[in-house]
């Protein structure tokens, strides 16, 4: 399906375009973002999350999702592709689009060059308005670092950022820890310079 000539692409558009592209895409306000791909770094962190909370939550009722997990939030009628999702209790999905996560508990965006601003504005501000979200990540890869938003009560989420390989995160929506040296592991930060995945959003 090719896209309106419009400059406005409706939700539905949307869902039969991407339901046919063999790239992803986020929706956001009527406009469509490609996202095309991510650098050696930003795979392997995410790799070595996805695992580590895979083996963590291994014996519960939690689900962790990568990249081509599509989660919908309702109050904006955005869709993303959040690079880690956690799901702990039932997953629920859209009936019309049984792709598009509706409760994800744990939401998690590895930061480039290109998404960071988006990351830390955007879709911030849209995570935060899923009533399931208990905490949102967004984990570097030009150091180790690691920003945290939790969530306080409905309108209140507390920030915490830590830094340095001998640290480690407590996540109580999922009740699992991150250890540093294991989130990067692999990760040479010294030789390798500012990253810049070539992700269009």
């Amino acid at each position: 399906m090719a896209l309106p000539k419009s400059t406005y692409v409706t939700e539905e558009e949307y869902l039969a375009f991407e339901q046919d592209s063999e790239i992803k895409h986020e929706y956001v306000a009527g406009e469509i973002f490609a996202m095309s791909g991510a650098g050696r770094k930003h795979n392997l962190i995410a790799l070595n999350v996805s695992s580590d909370l895979h083996s963590q939550l291994a014996n519960r009722p939690c689900e962790v999702y990568q990249s081509d997990m599509r989660v919908q939030v309702k109050a904006t009628g955005a869709y993303r592709y959040p690079d880690i999702a956690v799901v702990c209790g039932e997953p629920e999905f859209s009936a019309s689009q049984p792709e598009s996560l509706l409760n994800p508990t744990l939401l998690i965006e590895i930061l480039s060059q290109s998404t960071a601003s988006v990351d830390r504005g955007e879709k911030l501000a849209e995570y935060r308005r899923i009533p399931s979200l208990q905490e949102y990540l967004l984990i570097s890869q030009d150091a180790p670092r690691i920003e945290r938003y939790l969530k306080q009560d409905a309108h209140n989420w507390l920030y915490t950022e830590l830094t340095g390989l001998d640290q480690q995160l407590a996540l109580p929506s999922i009740d699992c820890v991150l250890h540093f040296s294991d989130v990067f592991h692999r990760i040479d930060f010294q030789s390798d310079g500012p990253t810049g995945d070539n992700i269009s959003d």
